[in-house]
């Protein structure tokens, strides 16, 4: 009962301090709600697990995870660099090239159109589950056969996405370039691909946490004494629940940022789009 009456204080508290920031109009609000929100949270998880006698091994308090989280950096950041850095960002790197090599091949063929549009839906389809332990027996257990599965699950959205921002050019946009007697190439690169870059980072930012989650469940299946979903897996089976959410707490970050370093590339290339305007 306790526990409940802390929670609804804290949770109103919280509330009233976002609904007078979002009614004062100040400038402040667009990273001061967030944030109050966030600590929020963190407030009600703390008091909710300490003062309701909950079980650290069934959900260990936020400061225990960060205690967990400063005495463990150096085992983070190993798991960190094998499994974002190595297996997710080098997958989701191959797989962006692939999905904008193969969406020129099929912008220029309506064969390929009518062919590897389904058999990528085919694909998109698969569980990671089910081609996980493909590519392990395949490439090792190490990293490269985690950047395969990243590559084949970012693959087809940037695929599509890049597709359709291809054929989004108007009728008259293309006669105006046949007019100057432009061929497929330069019109290529100088009115299709512009045009199409907010349809391509489209797809680049959903593709960022399918490499994350395709990168950390590919470790489940096979991988060396160290990266995120080694460490998560193992963790489990010890009930170190508190490392367990403090690598959480680093795929969480690395998303974010990776999400956002999209973000501010998209803008910074495409400021001319309406979607950029302020």
């Amino acid at each position: 009962m306790m526990a409940l009456v802390a929670i609804i204080v804290i949770w109103g508290i919280g509330w009233t301090m976002n609904l007078a920031l979002a009614r004062s109009g100040h400038r402040s609000a667009g990273w001061a709600a967030p944030l109050i929100f966030g600590l929020t949270l963190l407030l009600v998880w703390e008091v909710g697990v300490r003062l309701g006698d909950v079980s650290p091994i069934i959900l260990p308090p936020p400061s225990a995870i960060a205690v967990t989280f400063m005495a463990s950096l150096p085992i983070l950041w190993a798991d960190f660099a094998q499994t974002i850095l190595k297996g997710a960002l080098t997958g989701y790197v191959l797989g962006a090239v692939a999905a904008f090599a193969v969406a020129v091949m099929v912008d220029r063929s309506e064969f390929l159109t009518r062919g590897v549009l389904p058999v990528g839906a085919f694909m998109a389809a698969l569980p990671i589950v089910g081609t996980a332990p493909i590519f392990v027996k395949w490439l090792g257990s190490d990293w490269p056969s985690k950047a395969a599965v990243v590559g084949v699950m970012v693959f087809f959205p940037i695929l599509v996405n890049t597709v359709a921002g291809l054929r989004d050019t108007s009728a008259m946009q293309r006669d105006l370039m046949r007019t100057y007697g432009a061929g497929y190439w330069p019109s290529l690169f100088k009115l299709r691909v512009p045009a199409a870059m907010p349809f391509v980072f489209n797809g680049l930012k959903i593709a960022t946490t399918l490499a994350l989650i395709g990168a950390i469940v590919a470790e489940f299946f096979g991988s060396p004494t160290v990266g995120m979903g080694f460490r998560i897996s193992t963790s489990v089976g010890q009930l170190a629940l508190d490392l367990v959410w403090a690598e959480i707490v680093v795929a969480a970050l690395a998303g974010s940022a990776f999400y956002g370093a999209m973000a501010m590339i998209e803008k910074r290339l495409t400021f001319w789009h309406p979607s950029q305007r302020k």
